[in-house]
């Protein structure tokens, strides 16, 4: 089987370029959730350049599980992932509010925030990332 994780890492990388240009155009709630997803797809790609399965959609839990792939992990990044992992549903069903859109409830400081912690992900993904 063909190691794809630097395809999953080149799509994170886009995956986080897009979320700094929705942050830019005011689409928020689309930035805090391209953010989860580069996070998510960056961890992913360490799992798969180590030949291992990585499942879900929590960054947390991703980042936790990689116990022995991965040099000790810093606590901030776990910090970061928890903060991400909150963006994967709400920023995208209007059911996640008693009312309104997720338009409506997201803000230029979260998807900012947001867009930096995936960055930091990304690079930390980067530095322990096999062949």
């Amino acid at each position: 089987m063909a190691n794809r994780s630097k395809d999953w890492m080149a799509q994170a990388q886009r995956d986080l370029e897009h979320a700094r240009k929705d942050v830019q155009d005011g689409y928020h709630e689309h930035a805090c959730f391209e953010a989860q997803q580069a996070a998510e797809k960056a961890v992913k790609s360490v799992y798969l350049s180590r030949n291992a399965d990585a499942w879900g959609h929590h960054v947390s839990k991703l980042l936790v599980n990689m116990e022995g792939m991965a040099s000790s992990l810093p606590s901030d990044l776990l910090n970061d992932a928890k903060t991400l992992d909150q963006y994967y549903i709400p920023t995208r069903y209007p059911n996640g509010f008693e009312a309104g859109a997720p338009m409506d409830f997201f803000t230029e400081e979260q998807a900012s925030d947001a867009v930096r912690r995936a960055d930091k992900i990304i690079r930390w993904c980067e530095s322990v990332q096999g062949p």
